[in-house]
């Protein structure tokens, strides 16, 4: 499965929210992530695509928006 989908899918487990046209918004804006939401998204990546993202170095401002995850994901791959 692509990046992106995964992505996306996993976000959609954790929120309900389809952001397949919404890649811009800021998740933690937007109330849809929290801090323990945010460990959540980072497990689920560790898992599904084996990217290991230790939440120390964990930069918010990095991972504020869907395309910002999946173009930060992308680096790590």
């Amino acid at each position: 499965m692509a990046i992106d989908t995964t992505v996306l899918n996993i976000l959609q487990d954790l929120t309900g929210e389809d952001f397949s046209a919404r890649g811009d918004e800021n998740l933690f804006d937007a109330g849809l992530l929290d801090s323990m939401d945010t460990v959540q998204l980072l497990l689920a990546l560790q898992d599904e695509l084996s990217i290991n993202v230790p939440v120390s170095e964990f930069d918010r401002s990095e991972w504020e928006t869907p395309n910002k995850i999946i173009a930060k994901v992308a680096s790590l791959s």
